[in-house]
């Protein structure tokens, strides 16, 4: 009993460790890793590969289930108290694969309202994505409190964080590849993890997908095109859509496509609503 206390409490004071709530010295002038300028967080710090295998083992915090998010330490302002349970505000916006977060960082101001989160794998990105964020909040008070982000593998774990139909948008954006036939197991769009996204998106919900690589983009197309669960905007709805047109120009990914002058690739699905 008293070993299964230990592993317990070890394993709460590591997500709180792992939490946005963690002061960063915004204010020491002699951290390199902050710009002068405009107090941000300097993005060559935080460099890393630029994918992960989302097969292996990482070691990091996952809430035990939805109910376990600790919501509270993400979004401060909306959830006030430890209780997350006592909040009615939940997640309704995922970035899969968030990157340096640039897309979160748009739909912060586009959507005020709603509350959205990244999912990156490396750890040094999603450290850089938290300063980031922390740092937004501190020189615009009252804007950015809606967004968080998190280590992990939604490849494992997106029934951890999310309930059934509790996300209205999902996104996935510039994903890898992998190219060799064998390694397309590990891609983040499968009709396996379809049914998964599948759950977790209302109805009427809307699933984005963009790359610059062809062969991707069909792949991507083709799983959601088969899936039962969606089916494609139409153009005009998709010409309606705010959020389609930042899919090519919010992140990084997508900026060095267009200076590049390369193509992209788009699939946006919306889940279906089945007639009762």
């Amino acid at each position: 009993m008293t070993l299964i206390f230990t592993i317990v409490i070890t394993e709460v004071t590591s997500v709180l460790s792992m939490q946005l709530g963690e002061k960063v010295p915004l204010g020491d002038e002699s951290n390199p890793c902050i710009s002068k300028s405009n107090r941000l967080p300097r993005k060559r710090f935080y460099r890393a590969r630029a994918h992960s295998n989302p097969l292996s083992d990482s070691h990091f915090p996952v809430p035990i289930s939805p109910q376990h998010f600790e919501y509270s330490l993400h979004y401060p302002h909306f959830s006030p108290t430890p209780d997350s349970c006592s909040s009615t505000k939940k997640i309704e916006f995922a970035d899969v694969g968030c990157g340096f977060g640039g897309l979160l960082i748009s739909l912060a101001t586009l959507f005020p309202d709603k509350l959205m989160i990244g999912m990156e794998l490396r750890d040094k990105v999603t450290e850089y994505v938290k300063e980031r964020i922390l740092a937004l909040r501190v020189s615009n008070p009252g804007q950015y409190q809606n967004v968080s982000v998190v280590r992990s593998n939604s490849m494992k774990y997106i029934p951890n964080y999310f309930e059934k139909s509790q996300l209205s948008k999902m996104f996935f954006l510039f994903p890898d590849p992998h190219f060799k036939e064998k390694n397309h197991r590990r891609r983040v769009i499968s009709p396996f993890l379809l049914d998964e996204y599948a759950y977790v998106i209302k109805p009427g919900g809307i699933i984005y997908t963009i790359t610059d690589v062809e062969e991707l983009g069909e792949w991507m197309k083709s799983c959601l095109e088969n899936h039962p669960m969606f089916e494609p905007l139409t153009e005009e709805e998709l010409e309606a859509d705010p959020v389609v047109k930042l899919l090519s120009c919010a992140t990084e990914e997508g900026q060095k496509v267009t200076r590049n002058e390369g193509q992209t690739f788009k699939a946006v699905y919306r889940r279906i609503v089945l007639n009762d």
